[in-house]
């Protein structure tokens, strides 16, 4: 199948160069011209269930970018999903899912509430060690500098970035300290 320029095939490949290539094609069309890939939605879908994890990875950053053209509201089913990546206790996967889930929270304010009350729950979840859920939460911060200008009365949000200012991570503690400047910046 041959979808806007991409050929979708391409993801199904036995040669692992073509597989990959298709995939970063993929994320860089939803990226750069969402509103030609999303008639090919319902393609990419699949893919969040394929068991190579890169691909999984790409198939959530394009459901995030495309969220910008979703008025067929299809993200919304895909919500669940998306928030178990969150819970999976997986590094990347749940990275992928933080910052698709900010996109789509920041392209589609009715899902907000539903989407923070999920991010928020980061801290609470079992990562193979701790410096990767401190790592998780800083990519959370960072989803939240999608839409925080938006959502900035969040008192939730705004407690987890305080909690964060003693994060363990260096990294973590510095996107807490970003985050809090903009919402008080924005605020004024």
């Amino acid at each position: 199948m041959r979808d806007n320029g991409i050929h979708l095939t391409g993801l199904s490949s036995s040669i692992a160069k073509v597989k990959f290539a298709t995939a970063k094609q993929l994320v860089e069309l939803a990226k750069t011209h969402p509103e030609t890939l999303y008639p090919a939605f319902d393609s990419i879908v699949p893919i969040l269930d394929d068991h190579n994890n890169i691909l999984k990875w790409c198939a959530t950053d394009a459901i995030g970018y495309l969220a910008c053209t979703d008025d067929r509201h299809l993200i919304d089913t895909l919500l669940p999903r998306l928030f178990r990546m969150l819970r999976d206790g997986k590094l990347i996967t749940a990275n992928h899912a933080v910052a698709a889930l900010g996109r789509i929270a920041n392209a589609r304010p009715e899902l907000r509430h539903a989407i923070t009350g999920e991010l928020l729950k980061v801290e609470r979840y079992t990562f193979e060690t701790s410096e990767c859920r401190n790592i998780v939460i800083g990519k959370t911060l960072e989803a939240f500098s999608e839409y925080a200008h938006e959502d900035r009365e969040n008192p939730k949000i705004v407690s987890f970035a305080e909690r964060q200012l003693r994060n363990t991570r260096p990294a973590t503690r510095k996107k807490a300290e970003r985050l809090l400047k903009k919402l008080v910046v924005e605020a004024s």
